[in-house]
């Protein structure tokens, strides 16, 4: 080794480095004693100095439970007072009473405001509050008993909010008065109009007027306890009333519309106003707009135009989305937007809610969609009947499909990949569900079908068309693999972590191309198609013909056209749309099952030709594995006739021997032909009556060893059991297993030589396998005969004597355990040192 140092300057130089890298390592070490200390609060008798006791609670939350709790006894003092003891005393007295506790738990907040005692102004305010209200109940009950009840509640609650709004005004430390106002500002016009004998419709007005003075609380309140106070005020009874006006758009259009239309224009200006609120609040105006004019139009059209009317109406501000966005607004959200604009998230809320009612649109239209694919697979009649299954949607309405050719419409307008996706499945889906909608003929379905899927597969080989109109920037882009890249520290920083800092960024991943997407939604789509349209022919054998070829065309040009995996589908479903026209052939023809079975052998003869001229290498594969796979049907066909079926074996083999010369189908193809072949000669010994299990699997034997022994020449180190195991296991265990079963002696003595030839073979040439299959079955086969006998010999003996010798051979090998372990150690030391 040429070193650039001196050896001994060299250990100096190494000796200094491992210093440097026990003290970073023991200063890493403190660190992370320090940080474990810090984590999981180590004991007090571990910390430097004695630490004082953690107390259960804080001096803050300590004075506002004792507050809380203060302010509740005497609130449950003053209505057990109010209720129980008011009517014994005289109506000076009552008064006197209730204006001196009232005014002085209004008054003492203001003293205990100046001492800074604002957590104690906050209960006693409370009070007051609490007070105020049973002071409006006992001036009920006291001098006003005979007038309504819902009427003076609304007078009151109206009184109480005016007067809570100006002591919440005047003490604006204050946190409960303000919000407690708008709480009672919600009750007086809904009780007023509860009180005057007003029905639902009046009742959802005054509950909108409420909601409208709630937002513009939210809009020139600035307490946050006070918006939020009216926010949900405004929600509660804003929906209230738009629901009731929904309601009423289905009984009594003309009287929900107006309603729904100024709660539109209340909500849709909070939105405007309220950059917070802007998508939800919008959303819902969006939705009643669509709700109050659709409610109108529906009245006017028959009963089967009703979604259609909301899908258009829906259309009116969905397309809202595309008026172009505004300048950035100031963060209070007041300032006026340009003429013509509208803020990005109004846009976004109306484009919302009219896309969800044209999506429920789109979903309401779907049954026949799923009819006119699914129906003709769910077979009623016999297959070449020349009958029809009869409409699975005997009432659904017709309008669906002016409903879908909408949706087409106002997606395909809209420059977006998805949306130019959706639109193309809702094409589809338009053009699939058009012979259920229309109710069209046999003749005129069929040919709708074919038409169908030759335009989706058209698009799935050149979706260019449709991609045109998409801009550079709405291709989605490819998300990054991986996060910022951290560089290490650099040595001598203040804390272990200094000087981590990210360089960088992962790998920027591929963005998927417009056409991929595309394409791969209309190949769905034209399979689909394609697919039922053959079970739609079976009905007629003409009409079975002209689908197979027709759809036999189309998957051939797809395979020939695409450039991608959408070719390899394609070409399976090419050979198996050959295999149904053989098999319609057949049919035709009368043919039996034996002689179909013979016909659909010629799929994979023509697929393995095919597969030898085709490029690329996996669409040539696809292929030829679709032909092989279309052979298994064949070879049920041709069971009920065992000779047949070993001609179609053997064919099969031929087959996969051809396909056997070609290098790259070498190994698979040759092993399936050689399984043909031998499942051939079984099927035709079984034809001939044969029994005698040697004559099945002497023909695998006989080449196994034959390979192995090739194996053995060119690799000497592969093991037996790999060369000879399989060959020799074919032939020895079935053999063993009849001769157990055979009262002869004729095959237990030929199988006796043969497993004493071949232990000895493995003795002599050292091969594992041989000795141990061949001992195992000389030894077993050796039992089979000696049973006889020994059974007799058992049976003469005293009965003592059996268990005698089992002990002494016990006692025997217990005295020589040691011994017998060693020789039985060495002998597998032996066989394992075996090939």
């Amino acid at each position: 080794m040429d070193n650039s140092l001196p050896p001994a300057d060299e250990l100096v130089l190494v000796d200094r480095e491992l210093a440097q890298l026990d003290a970073r390592r023991s200063q890493l070490l403190a660190r992370r004693a320090w940080l474990l200390q810090v984590l999981y609060a180590p004991a007090p008798s571990a910390a430097p100095w004695p630490r004082p006791p953690v107390a259960d609670s804080t001096p803050r939350s300590a004075q506002n439970v004792l507050l809380t709790l203060g302010g509740t006894l005497l609130t449950i003092a003053a209505v057990a007072f109010t209720l129980v003891s008011w009517g014994s005393m005289g109506i000076g007295g009552r008064a006197a009473v209730l204006f001196v506790v009232t005014s002085a738990a209004l008054a003492a907040p203001v003293a205990l405001l100046r001492r800074s005692l604002v957590s104690t102004a906050e209960s006693v305010a409370a009070l007051g509050l609490v007070l105020m209200v049973l002071d409006a109940y006992a001036l009920h009950r006291a001098a006003l008993s005979e007038t309504d009840g819902l009427g003076y509640a609304a007078v009151a609650s109206a009184v109480l909010a005016g007067a809570w709004t100006a002591y919440g005004s005047a003490l604006s430390r204050l946190r409960i008065p303000l919000p407690v106002a708008v709480v009672a500002g919600q009750l007086p016009l809904p009780l007023g109009v509860l009180a005057a004998g007003g029905g639902p419709t009046a009742f959802a007005w005054a509950a909108l007027v409420t909601a409208a003075a709630d937002g513009a609380v939210v809009l020139w309140v600035r307490p946050a306890s006070v918006r939020i106070t009216a926010v949900t005020g405004a929600v509660v009874l804003g929906g209230w009333a738009l629901l009731t006006g929904g309601w009423l758009s289905l009984a009594s259009p003309w009287s929900g519309a107006p309603l729904l239309v100024a709660g539109a224009a209340v909500t849709l200006y909070v939105a405007w106003r309220t950059p917070a609120l802007a998508v939800a609040a919008s959303a819902v105006a969006g939705l009643a707009v669509v709700t109050a004019v659709g409610g109108l139009l529906r009245s006017a059209v028959p009963a089967d135009w009703t979604v259609p009317v909301y899908v258009l109406c829906a259309l009116v501000p969905a397309s809202v989305w595309r008026v172009g966005p505004t300048a950035a607004a100031p963060a209070d959200g007041t300032a006026a937007t340009p003429a013509g604009r509208l803020p990005r998230g109004v846009r976004l809320g109306l484009a919302g809610a009219g896309a969800g009612v044209a999506a429920l649109g789109v979903v309401w239209a779907l049954p026949p969609v799923l009819a006119g694919l699914l129906g003709p697979m769910g077979r009623t009649t016999e297959v070449w009947s020349g009958e029809h299954a009869g409409r699975v949607l005997t009432s659904f309405p017709a309008t669906a499909a002016l409903v879908l050719a909408v949706a087409v419409a106002a997606l395909a307008a809209v420059p977006r990949l998805w949306t130019r996706c959706a639109a193309l499945v809702l094409a589809w889906g338009l053009l699939t569900a058009l012979p259920v909608s229309l109710d069209l003929p046999y003749a005129a379905t069929l040919a709708l079908q074919l038409l169908t899927a030759a335009a989706a597969l058209w698009v799935a080989v050149r979706p260019e068309p449709l991609t045109r109109g998409l801009r550079a920037a709405e291709t989605p882009a490819g998300p990054t693999s991986a996060g910022p890249v951290l560089t290490p520290p650099s040595a001598g920083g203040a804390t272990p972590w200094a000087g981590w800092a990210p360089t960088g960024t992962g790998r920027q991943l591929p963005a998927v191309e417009p056409g991929t997407v595309l394409g791969w939604a209309a190949y769905a789509g034209g399979l689909a198609s394609a697919l039922s349209a053959v079970a739609l022919a079976l009905d007629v054998r003409g009409a079975t013909f002209l689908a197979l070829g027709a759809v036999l065309g189309l998957l051939t040009g797809v395979a020939v056209l695409a450039t991608d995996a959408r070719r390899v589908v394609a070409a399976c479903g090419a050979v198996l749309a050959g295999a149904g026209l053989v098999g319609a052939v057949a049919a035709a023809g009368g043919f039996e099952d034996h002689w179909t079975a013979l016909a659909l052998l010629l799929v994979p003869a023509a697929t393995a030709a095919v597969g030898a001229r085709t490029r690329p290498p996996a669409v040539a594969l696809a292929v030829e594995i679709t032909g092989a796979v279309v052979a298994i049907p064949a070879f049920g066909l041709a069971a009920s006739r065992p000779a047949f079926l070993a001609l179609a074996l053997a064919l099969g083999g031929v087959i996969a021997a051809a396909t056997a010369v070609r290098p790259e189908r070498r190994r698979f193809a040759s092993w399936t032909a050689a399984a043909l072949f031998l499942l051939a000669t079984w099927v035709r010994l079984a034809a001939f009556e044969v029994t005698t299990p040697e004559a099945y699997t002497l023909p695998v034997t006989v080449p196994a060893l034959v390979a192995g022994f090739l194996r053995r020449r060119r690799d000497a180190e592969a093991s037996s059991w790999t060369a000879y195991g399989p060959g020799l296991a074919a032939t020895l265990l079935p053999s063993l297993a009849a001769a157990w079963t055979d009262p002869e002696w004729v095959r237990p003595l030929a199988l006796g030589v043969t497993a004493l030839v071949v232990t000895l073979l493995g003795a002599r040439f050292r091969l594992q396998a041989l000795l141990i299959l061949g001992g195992v079955v000389l030894a077993l086969d050796g039992l089979h005969e000696l049973a006889p006998y020994v059974v007799q010999v058992v049976g003469a003996l005293p009965r003592w004597l059996p268990p005698a010798l089992a002990g002494l051979l016990l006692l025997a090998v217990g005295a020589t355990y040691e011994q017998r372990l060693r020789d039985a150690r060495r002998l597998r030391d032996r066989v394992a040192r075996m090939r």
